[in-house]
Protein backbone atom coordinates (compact mmCIF):
# COMPACT_ATOMS: atom_id res chain seq x y z
CA UNK A 1 0.00 0.00 0.00
CA UNK A 2 2.79 2.44 0.93
CA UNK A 3 4.48 1.90 -2.48
CA UNK A 4 1.19 2.62 -4.25
CA UNK A 5 0.74 5.88 -2.31
CA UNK A 6 4.29 6.98 -3.18
CA UNK A 7 3.63 6.19 -6.86
CA UNK A 8 0.40 8.20 -6.76
CA UNK A 9 2.18 11.21 -5.24
CA UNK A 10 5.06 10.96 -7.72
CA UNK A 11 2.62 10.92 -10.62
CA UNK A 12 1.04 14.18 -9.48
CA UNK A 13 4.28 15.98 -8.62
CA UNK A 14 4.75 16.90 -12.29
CA UNK A 15 2.33 17.27 -15.19
CA UNK A 16 2.01 14.25 -17.48
CA UNK A 17 1.44 14.56 -21.21
CA UNK A 18 -1.44 12.07 -21.41
CA UNK A 19 -3.16 12.97 -18.13
CA UNK A 20 -4.63 15.84 -16.13
CA UNK A 21 -4.92 14.15 -12.76
CA UNK A 22 -6.00 16.97 -10.47
CA UNK A 23 -7.66 20.38 -10.63
CA UNK A 24 -4.34 22.10 -11.44
CA UNK A 25 -2.94 19.27 -13.60
CA UNK A 26 -0.27 18.52 -10.99
CA UNK A 27 0.40 19.37 -7.35
CA UNK A 28 2.26 22.64 -8.02
CA UNK A 29 -0.66 24.78 -9.23
CA UNK A 30 1.53 26.21 -12.03
CA UNK A 31 -0.82 25.17 -14.85
CA UNK A 32 2.12 24.95 -17.23
CA UNK A 33 2.34 22.37 -20.03
CA UNK A 34 5.62 20.92 -21.31
CA UNK A 35 3.94 19.80 -24.56
CA UNK A 36 5.57 21.31 -27.63
CA UNK A 37 3.56 20.50 -30.79
CA UNK A 38 1.57 23.75 -30.65
CA UNK A 39 3.90 26.73 -31.12
CA UNK A 40 3.57 30.48 -31.73
CA UNK A 41 4.28 29.75 -35.39
CA UNK A 42 1.40 27.27 -35.88
CA UNK A 43 -1.14 28.13 -33.16
CA UNK A 44 -3.27 30.03 -35.69
CA UNK A 45 -3.95 26.67 -37.39
CA UNK A 46 -5.87 25.29 -34.41
CA UNK A 47 -9.28 23.86 -35.32
CA UNK A 48 -12.15 22.61 -33.21
CA UNK A 49 -12.11 18.80 -33.30
CA UNK A 50 -15.05 18.10 -30.99
CA UNK A 51 -17.60 19.71 -28.69
CA UNK A 52 -19.42 18.15 -25.75
CA UNK A 53 -22.68 19.77 -24.62
CA UNK A 54 -23.86 19.14 -21.07
CA UNK A 55 -27.44 20.20 -21.75
CA UNK A 56 -27.44 21.99 -18.39
CA UNK A 57 -28.37 25.57 -17.53
CA UNK A 58 -25.29 25.83 -15.32
CA UNK A 59 -22.09 26.99 -17.00
CA UNK A 60 -18.97 24.85 -16.85
CA UNK A 61 -16.65 26.24 -14.17
CA UNK A 62 -14.72 23.01 -13.70
CA UNK A 63 -11.34 21.81 -14.84
CA UNK A 64 -11.85 18.38 -16.45
CA UNK A 65 -9.84 15.50 -15.01
CA UNK A 66 -8.16 13.15 -17.53
CA UNK A 67 -7.06 9.61 -16.70
CA UNK A 68 -6.54 6.64 -19.05
CA UNK A 69 -8.13 8.43 -21.99
CA UNK A 70 -11.30 9.34 -20.06
CA UNK A 71 -12.33 12.88 -19.11
CA UNK A 72 -14.42 13.53 -15.99
CA UNK A 73 -16.41 16.78 -16.22
CA UNK A 74 -18.70 18.32 -13.59
CA UNK A 75 -21.43 20.88 -13.09
CA UNK A 76 -23.48 21.18 -9.87
CA UNK A 77 -25.09 17.78 -9.11
CA UNK A 78 -23.62 16.20 -12.26
CA UNK A 79 -20.56 14.34 -13.49
CA UNK A 80 -19.88 12.88 -16.95
CA UNK A 81 -17.27 10.39 -18.13
CA UNK A 82 -16.28 11.29 -21.70
CA UNK A 83 -13.95 9.71 -24.24
CA UNK A 84 -11.08 12.22 -24.50
CA UNK A 85 -10.50 11.45 -28.19
CA UNK A 86 -14.08 11.64 -29.48
CA UNK A 87 -16.24 13.28 -26.76
CA UNK A 88 -18.48 10.20 -26.67
CA UNK A 89 -20.37 10.04 -23.36
CA UNK A 90 -19.44 6.89 -21.43
CA UNK A 91 -21.67 7.50 -18.41
CA UNK A 92 -23.46 10.31 -16.57
CA UNK A 93 -24.27 10.47 -12.84
CA UNK A 94 -26.86 12.91 -11.47
CA UNK A 95 -27.10 13.59 -7.75
CA UNK A 96 -30.65 13.79 -6.33
CA UNK A 97 -32.34 17.25 -6.34
CA UNK A 98 -31.51 19.44 -3.36
CA UNK A 99 -32.16 23.01 -2.20
CA UNK A 100 -28.54 24.00 -1.58
CA UNK A 101 -26.81 26.97 -3.23
CA UNK A 102 -26.02 26.06 -6.87
CA UNK A 103 -23.38 28.70 -7.66
CA UNK A 104 -21.07 26.48 -9.72
CA UNK A 105 -18.66 23.56 -9.48
CA UNK A 106 -14.85 23.34 -9.77
CA UNK A 107 -14.33 19.70 -10.72
CA UNK A 108 -13.75 16.11 -9.63
CA UNK A 109 -10.76 14.12 -8.37
CA UNK A 110 -9.57 10.61 -9.19
CA UNK A 111 -7.72 7.96 -7.17
CA UNK A 112 -7.10 4.40 -8.40
CA UNK A 113 -10.50 3.28 -9.78
CA UNK A 114 -12.61 5.89 -7.96
CA UNK A 115 -13.85 9.36 -8.92
CA UNK A 116 -14.88 11.82 -6.21
CA UNK A 117 -17.60 14.46 -6.54
CA UNK A 118 -18.70 17.11 -4.05
CA UNK A 119 -22.32 18.27 -4.12
CA UNK A 120 -23.99 21.65 -3.42
CA UNK A 121 -25.42 20.29 -0.15
CA UNK A 122 -21.94 19.26 1.05
CA UNK A 123 -21.82 15.55 0.36
CA UNK A 124 -18.77 13.74 -0.98
CA UNK A 125 -19.68 10.96 -3.40
CA UNK A 126 -17.28 8.17 -4.39
CA UNK A 127 -18.09 6.70 -7.82
CA UNK A 128 -16.73 3.75 -9.73
CA UNK A 129 -14.66 5.31 -12.52
CA UNK A 130 -15.72 2.60 -14.99
CA UNK A 131 -19.51 2.91 -14.76
CA UNK A 132 -20.41 5.78 -12.41
CA UNK A 133 -21.96 3.53 -9.75
CA UNK A 134 -21.96 4.97 -6.23
CA UNK A 135 -19.51 3.34 -3.83
CA UNK A 136 -20.23 5.54 -0.81
CA UNK A 137 -21.72 8.89 0.16
CA UNK A 138 -20.58 10.91 3.20
CA UNK A 139 -21.45 14.35 4.57
CA UNK A 140 -18.69 16.98 4.52
CA UNK A 141 -20.59 19.65 6.48
CA UNK A 142 -24.17 20.46 7.50
CA UNK A 143 -25.75 22.42 4.64
CA UNK A 144 -28.68 23.35 6.89
CA UNK A 145 -26.28 25.56 8.87
CA UNK A 146 -25.36 27.57 5.77
CA UNK A 147 -22.55 25.57 4.16
CA UNK A 148 -22.44 24.64 0.48
CA UNK A 149 -19.75 23.08 -1.71
CA UNK A 150 -18.28 23.81 -5.13
CA UNK A 151 -14.92 22.24 -4.30
CA UNK A 152 -12.73 20.04 -6.48
CA UNK A 153 -11.11 17.65 -3.99
CA UNK A 154 -7.33 17.38 -3.62
CA UNK A 155 -5.97 13.87 -3.14
CA UNK A 156 -2.69 13.36 -1.27
CA UNK A 157 -1.92 9.69 -0.70
CA UNK A 158 -5.13 8.21 0.69
CA UNK A 159 -6.36 11.59 1.94
CA UNK A 160 -9.23 13.21 0.06
CA UNK A 161 -9.18 16.89 1.09
CA UNK A 162 -12.47 18.75 0.67
CA UNK A 163 -13.43 22.29 1.62
CA UNK A 164 -16.74 24.14 1.75
CA UNK A 165 -18.18 27.62 1.21
CA UNK A 166 -20.57 29.75 3.24
CA UNK A 167 -20.49 33.41 4.22
CA UNK A 168 -24.22 34.15 4.44
CA UNK A 169 -24.13 32.65 7.95
CA UNK A 170 -21.64 32.83 10.81
CA UNK A 171 -20.10 29.37 10.50
CA UNK A 172 -16.47 28.33 11.06
CA UNK A 173 -14.21 27.58 8.11
CA UNK A 174 -13.28 23.95 7.71
CA UNK A 175 -11.21 21.63 5.55
CA UNK A 176 -11.90 17.92 5.96
CA UNK A 177 -9.74 14.91 5.13
CA UNK A 178 -11.50 11.60 4.47
CA UNK A 179 -10.10 8.16 3.74
CA UNK A 180 -10.06 7.61 -0.04
CA UNK A 181 -11.22 4.01 0.28
CA UNK A 182 -13.83 4.21 3.02
CA UNK A 183 -14.97 7.84 3.30
CA UNK A 184 -14.16 7.82 7.02
CA UNK A 185 -13.17 11.22 8.43
CA UNK A 186 -9.45 11.41 9.21
CA UNK A 187 -9.22 15.00 10.50
CA UNK A 188 -10.81 18.46 10.27
CA UNK A 189 -8.84 21.71 10.19
CA UNK A 190 -10.75 24.79 11.34
CA UNK A 191 -9.52 28.17 10.12
CA UNK A 192 -11.75 29.84 12.73
CA UNK A 193 -12.80 28.22 16.01
CA UNK A 194 -15.48 25.50 15.84
CA UNK A 195 -18.62 25.88 17.97
CA UNK A 196 -17.80 25.70 21.65
CA UNK A 197 -14.09 26.35 21.21
CA UNK A 198 -12.35 29.31 22.82
CA UNK A 199 -9.76 31.06 20.67
CA UNK A 200 -9.15 34.67 21.69
CA UNK A 201 -6.88 35.34 18.68
CA UNK A 202 -9.83 35.11 16.29
CA UNK A 203 -11.53 38.12 17.88
CA UNK A 204 -14.86 36.36 17.58
CA UNK A 205 -14.65 35.97 13.81
CA UNK A 206 -16.17 33.01 12.00
CA UNK A 207 -15.75 32.17 8.30
CA UNK A 208 -12.45 31.59 6.55
CA UNK A 209 -13.91 28.95 4.22
CA UNK A 210 -11.57 26.91 2.01
CA UNK A 211 -13.46 26.56 -1.28
CA UNK A 212 -10.61 26.38 -3.81
CA UNK A 213 -8.35 23.37 -4.33
CA UNK A 214 -4.97 23.68 -2.65
CA UNK A 215 -1.49 22.62 -3.73
CA UNK A 216 1.02 20.16 -2.26
CA UNK A 217 4.79 19.81 -1.85
CA UNK A 218 5.74 16.12 -1.52
CA UNK A 219 9.28 16.93 -0.32
CA UNK A 220 8.03 19.09 2.56
CA UNK A 221 4.84 17.02 2.97
CA UNK A 222 2.82 20.23 3.22
CA UNK A 223 -0.55 21.14 1.74
CA UNK A 224 -1.11 24.84 1.02
CA UNK A 225 -4.66 26.22 1.06
CA UNK A 226 -6.12 29.71 0.76
CA UNK A 227 -8.84 30.71 3.21
CA UNK A 228 -11.84 32.99 2.75
CA UNK A 229 -13.18 36.15 4.35
CA UNK A 230 -14.29 36.43 7.98
CA UNK A 231 -17.93 36.76 9.02
CA UNK A 232 -19.81 38.94 9.70
CA UNK A 233 -18.39 40.13 6.38
CA UNK A 234 -18.65 43.94 6.43
CA UNK A 235 -19.03 44.50 10.17
CA UNK A 236 -15.43 44.52 11.37
CA UNK A 237 -16.24 46.15 14.72
CA UNK A 238 -17.92 42.95 15.86
CA UNK A 239 -14.69 40.93 15.44
CA UNK A 240 -11.69 43.04 16.55
CA UNK A 241 -8.10 42.16 15.70
CA UNK A 242 -6.56 40.48 12.65
CA UNK A 243 -9.02 37.49 12.72
CA UNK A 244 -6.60 34.65 11.91
CA UNK A 245 -6.81 32.44 9.93
CA UNK A 246 -9.23 34.22 7.61
CA UNK A 247 -8.02 35.67 4.27
CA UNK A 248 -4.82 33.67 4.75
CA UNK A 249 -2.56 31.07 3.20
CA UNK A 250 -2.11 28.12 5.55
CA UNK A 251 0.36 25.23 5.39
CA UNK A 252 -0.98 21.95 6.80
CA UNK A 253 0.44 18.51 7.45
CA UNK A 254 -1.82 16.28 5.30
CA UNK A 255 -1.42 13.30 7.64
CA UNK A 256 -2.63 15.13 10.74
CA UNK A 257 -4.34 18.34 9.60
CA UNK A 258 -2.10 20.34 11.95
CA UNK A 259 -1.20 23.92 11.08
CA UNK A 260 2.53 24.28 10.31
CA UNK A 261 2.46 27.98 9.39
CA UNK A 262 0.07 30.69 8.25
CA UNK A 263 0.39 34.00 6.39
CA UNK A 264 -2.45 36.51 6.40
CA UNK A 265 -2.95 38.31 3.08
CA UNK A 266 -5.70 40.63 4.42
CA UNK A 267 -5.57 41.21 8.19
CA UNK A 268 -9.04 42.06 9.53
CA UNK A 269 -10.68 41.91 6.09
CA UNK A 270 -13.88 43.97 5.74
CA UNK A 271 -14.30 43.78 1.94
CA UNK A 272 -14.92 40.08 1.09
CA UNK A 273 -11.38 39.60 -0.27
CA UNK A 274 -10.97 35.85 0.11
CA UNK A 275 -7.37 34.65 -0.15
CA UNK A 276 -8.66 31.47 -1.82
CA UNK A 277 -6.63 32.21 -4.96
CA UNK A 278 -4.26 29.40 -5.95
CA UNK A 279 -1.04 29.07 -3.90
CA UNK A 280 1.41 28.41 -6.77
CA UNK A 281 4.59 26.48 -5.91
CA UNK A 282 7.83 27.45 -7.69
CA UNK A 283 11.44 26.36 -7.14
CA UNK A 284 13.77 29.04 -8.53
CA UNK A 285 16.30 31.69 -7.58
CA UNK A 286 15.22 34.74 -5.63
CA UNK A 287 17.76 37.50 -5.00
CA UNK A 288 20.48 35.12 -6.14
CA UNK A 289 19.55 32.26 -3.83
CA UNK A 290 17.65 29.04 -4.67
CA UNK A 291 14.29 29.13 -2.93
CA UNK A 292 11.22 26.96 -2.45
CA UNK A 293 8.59 29.64 -3.03
CA UNK A 294 4.84 30.02 -2.85
CA UNK A 295 3.24 32.74 -4.99
CA UNK A 296 -0.26 34.14 -4.87
CA UNK A 297 -1.99 36.97 -6.72
CA UNK A 298 -4.64 37.73 -4.13
CA UNK A 299 -8.14 39.09 -4.48
CA UNK A 300 -7.09 42.12 -2.40
CA UNK A 301 -4.82 43.38 -5.21
CA UNK A 302 -1.43 42.29 -3.82
CA UNK A 303 1.04 39.75 -5.23
CA UNK A 304 2.83 37.73 -2.56
CA UNK A 305 6.00 35.64 -2.74
CA UNK A 306 6.63 33.51 0.37
CA UNK A 307 9.28 31.02 1.43
CA UNK A 308 7.03 27.98 1.57
CA UNK A 309 9.24 26.17 4.07
CA UNK A 310 8.29 28.65 6.79
CA UNK A 311 5.73 31.14 5.40
CA UNK A 312 8.08 34.12 5.63
CA UNK A 313 7.52 36.97 3.19
CA UNK A 314 9.98 37.53 0.33
CA UNK A 315 7.96 40.08 -1.67
CA UNK A 316 4.66 41.98 -1.47
CA UNK A 317 3.65 44.24 -4.36
CA UNK A 318 0.31 45.46 -5.79
CA UNK A 319 -0.58 44.07 -9.23
CA UNK A 320 -3.86 45.97 -9.73
CA UNK A 321 -5.61 49.15 -8.55
CA UNK A 322 -5.32 49.33 -4.73
CA UNK A 323 -6.27 52.18 -2.37
CA UNK A 324 -7.10 50.37 0.89
CA UNK A 325 -3.62 49.93 2.40
CA UNK A 326 -1.28 52.50 3.98
CA UNK A 327 1.83 50.36 3.57
CA UNK A 328 3.37 46.92 4.20
CA UNK A 329 4.18 45.68 7.71
CA UNK A 330 7.29 43.83 8.87
CA UNK A 331 5.64 40.47 8.07
CA UNK A 332 4.95 41.46 4.45
CA UNK A 333 1.24 42.04 5.08
CA UNK A 334 -0.68 45.06 3.76
CA UNK A 335 -1.68 47.52 6.51
CA UNK A 336 -5.42 48.34 6.27
CA UNK A 337 -6.38 52.02 6.07
CA UNK A 338 -9.12 52.70 8.67
CA UNK A 339 -10.57 55.32 6.31
CA UNK A 340 -11.48 52.53 3.87
CA UNK A 341 -13.64 50.60 6.32
CA UNK A 342 -17.28 50.21 5.14
CA UNK A 343 -19.33 53.13 6.48
CA UNK A 344 -22.95 54.17 6.84
CA UNK A 345 -22.50 56.72 4.03
CA UNK A 346 -20.35 54.46 1.85
CA UNK A 347 -16.65 54.55 1.00
CA UNK A 348 -14.87 54.19 -2.37
CA UNK A 349 -12.46 51.24 -2.35
CA UNK A 350 -10.19 49.48 -4.84
CA UNK A 351 -10.40 46.61 -5.52
CA UNK A 352 -14.16 46.22 -5.67
CA UNK A 353 -15.92 43.18 -4.21
CA UNK A 354 -15.28 41.12 -7.37
CA UNK A 355 -11.60 41.46 -6.54
CA UNK A 356 -8.37 42.25 -8.34
CA UNK A 357 -8.59 38.57 -9.27
CA UNK A 358 -10.73 35.73 -8.01
CA UNK A 359 -11.41 32.04 -8.64
CA UNK A 360 -9.86 31.95 -12.15
CA UNK A 361 -6.53 30.07 -11.92
CA UNK A 362 -3.26 31.79 -12.86
CA UNK A 363 -0.22 30.17 -14.46
CA UNK A 364 3.53 30.36 -13.94
CA UNK A 365 5.91 30.15 -16.91
CA UNK A 366 9.33 28.90 -15.70
CA UNK A 367 11.09 29.98 -18.90
CA UNK A 368 10.28 33.69 -18.60
CA UNK A 369 9.71 33.80 -14.84
CA UNK A 370 6.30 35.38 -15.43
CA UNK A 371 3.30 34.78 -13.19
CA UNK A 372 0.28 35.37 -15.45
CA UNK A 373 -3.12 36.19 -13.99
CA UNK A 374 -6.55 37.47 -15.04
CA UNK A 375 -6.63 40.82 -13.18
CA UNK A 376 -9.10 43.67 -12.72
CA UNK A 377 -8.67 47.36 -11.89
CA UNK A 378 -11.99 47.97 -10.16
CA UNK A 379 -13.63 50.33 -7.67
CA UNK A 380 -16.67 49.79 -5.48
CA UNK A 381 -18.63 51.50 -2.75
CA UNK A 382 -18.86 49.62 0.55
CA UNK A 383 -21.57 50.17 3.15
CA UNK A 384 -21.87 48.92 6.70
CA UNK A 385 -25.51 48.79 7.81
CA UNK A 386 -25.90 48.78 11.60
CA UNK A 387 -29.49 47.60 11.26
CA UNK A 388 -28.19 44.42 9.62
CA UNK A 389 -26.50 43.57 12.91
CA UNK A 390 -23.57 41.21 13.21
CA UNK A 391 -24.72 38.29 11.10
CA UNK A 392 -23.78 37.14 7.63
CA UNK A 393 -23.12 39.99 5.21
CA UNK A 394 -23.98 42.86 7.62
CA UNK A 395 -23.93 45.52 4.89
CA UNK A 396 -23.80 45.98 1.14
CA UNK A 397 -21.39 46.80 -1.66
CA UNK A 398 -21.78 48.12 -5.21
CA UNK A 399 -19.25 47.71 -7.99
CA UNK A 400 -19.13 50.99 -9.92
CA UNK A 401 -16.28 50.45 -12.38
CA UNK A 402 -13.87 47.80 -13.51
CA UNK A 403 -11.62 46.91 -16.42
CA UNK A 404 -9.83 43.60 -16.82
CA UNK A 405 -6.46 42.53 -18.15
CA UNK A 406 -4.31 39.47 -18.54
CA UNK A 407 -1.27 40.59 -16.56
CA UNK A 408 2.23 39.14 -16.46
CA UNK A 409 4.06 39.71 -13.16
CA UNK A 410 7.83 39.27 -12.86
CA UNK A 411 8.07 37.23 -9.65
CA UNK A 412 11.55 38.57 -8.89
CA UNK A 413 10.42 42.19 -8.57
CA UNK A 414 6.62 42.19 -8.58
CA UNK A 415 6.76 44.47 -11.62
CA UNK A 416 4.19 44.22 -14.42
CA UNK A 417 5.96 42.90 -17.54
CA UNK A 418 2.90 43.39 -19.76
CA UNK A 419 -0.85 43.94 -19.52
CA UNK A 420 -3.27 42.72 -22.21
CA UNK A 421 -6.75 44.36 -22.04
CA UNK A 422 -9.68 41.90 -22.16
CA UNK A 423 -12.70 44.17 -21.57
CA UNK A 424 -14.89 45.85 -19.00
CA UNK A 425 -15.97 44.18 -15.78
CA UNK A 426 -14.34 41.25 -14.03
CA UNK A 427 -12.78 38.57 -16.20
CA UNK A 428 -13.62 34.94 -15.54
CA UNK A 429 -11.12 32.93 -17.64
CA UNK A 430 -8.10 31.27 -16.10
CA UNK A 431 -4.67 30.82 -17.67
CA UNK A 432 -2.54 28.01 -19.12
CA UNK A 433 1.04 28.52 -20.31
CA UNK A 434 3.13 26.22 -22.49
CA UNK A 435 6.80 25.36 -22.93
CA UNK A 436 6.71 26.85 -26.42
CA UNK A 437 5.79 30.32 -25.17
CA UNK A 438 2.00 30.46 -25.55
CA UNK A 439 -0.49 31.69 -22.96
CA UNK A 440 -4.03 30.33 -23.42
CA UNK A 441 -6.86 32.23 -21.72
CA UNK A 442 -10.13 34.03 -22.52
CA UNK A 443 -11.46 37.57 -22.80
CA UNK A 444 -14.73 39.25 -21.83
CA UNK A 445 -15.95 39.12 -25.46
CA UNK A 446 -16.22 35.31 -25.26
CA UNK A 447 -13.01 34.55 -27.16
CA UNK A 448 -10.51 31.83 -26.43
CA UNK A 449 -7.14 33.58 -26.74
CA UNK A 450 -3.61 32.49 -27.51
CA UNK A 451 -1.12 35.16 -26.45
CA UNK A 452 2.65 35.25 -26.79
CA UNK A 453 3.89 34.67 -23.25
CA UNK A 454 6.88 36.99 -23.42
CA UNK A 455 4.92 40.14 -24.38
CA UNK A 456 1.15 39.41 -24.43
CA UNK A 457 0.70 39.81 -28.21
CA UNK A 458 -2.40 38.09 -29.62
CA UNK A 459 -1.49 35.10 -31.79
CA UNK A 460 -4.96 33.57 -32.32
CA UNK A 461 -8.52 33.71 -31.03
CA UNK A 462 -11.75 31.77 -31.45
CA UNK A 463 -15.26 32.80 -30.26
CA UNK A 464 -16.35 29.88 -28.07
CA UNK A 465 -18.36 31.62 -25.32
CA UNK A 466 -17.79 32.81 -21.78
CA UNK A 467 -14.97 30.87 -20.12
CA UNK A 468 -15.15 30.46 -16.34
CA UNK A 469 -12.09 28.36 -15.71
CA UNK A 470 -8.69 27.71 -17.27
CA UNK A 471 -7.83 25.65 -20.36
CA UNK A 472 -6.10 22.29 -19.94
CA UNK A 473 -3.76 20.52 -22.37
CA UNK A 474 -2.95 16.88 -23.05
CA UNK A 475 -1.60 14.53 -25.74
CA UNK A 476 -3.08 11.21 -26.87
CA UNK A 477 -1.86 9.08 -29.80
CA UNK A 478 0.62 11.79 -30.73
CA UNK A 479 -2.14 14.43 -31.00
CA UNK A 480 -2.06 17.48 -28.75
CA UNK A 481 -5.36 18.93 -27.49
CA UNK A 482 -6.32 22.25 -25.92
CA UNK A 483 -9.54 21.91 -23.93
CA UNK A 484 -11.77 24.50 -22.26
CA UNK A 485 -15.31 24.92 -21.04
CA UNK A 486 -17.38 27.83 -22.32
CA UNK A 487 -21.02 28.29 -21.44
CA UNK A 488 -22.44 24.79 -21.05
CA UNK A 489 -20.12 23.18 -23.63
CA UNK A 490 -16.65 21.67 -23.51
CA UNK A 491 -14.48 22.39 -26.58
CA UNK A 492 -11.41 20.56 -27.88
CA UNK A 493 -8.95 22.13 -30.34
CA UNK A 494 -6.01 20.56 -32.13
CA UNK A 495 -3.75 21.09 -35.11
CA UNK A 496 -4.85 19.63 -38.47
Amino acid sequence: MRALLILCIAGLAAAQSDSWLTYHGDYSGRRHSELSAITPANVAQLKQVWRFQTGQNQAIKASPILKDGVLFLTTPDNIWAIDARTAKELWHYTYPPNNAFHIGHRGAAVYKDTVYLTTPDCHLIALNAKDGKVKWDVIIADSKKGYWSTNAPLIVGNHVLVGVSGDFDNVPGQLKSVDADTGKTQWIFYSTPPPGATEPKSGGATGGQMWTTGTYDPALNLVFVGTGNPTPVLNGKNRPGDNPWTCSIVALNPDTGKLVWGFQASPHDTHDWDANEIPVLVDANFNGQPRKMLMQASRNGFFFVLDRTNGKSLLTKPFAAVNWATGIDAQGRPIPDPAKEPSRDGVLVAPNEAGATNFRPPSFDPVSGLFIVNAQDGYGIYFYKPEDGSYGWAGADYNITGRSFIRAIDYRTGGIAWSHPIGDGAGTAGVLTTKTGITFTGDNSNNLLALRTIDGTTLWHDPVGRMQNAPIMYELDGKQYVLMGAGSSLYAFSLP
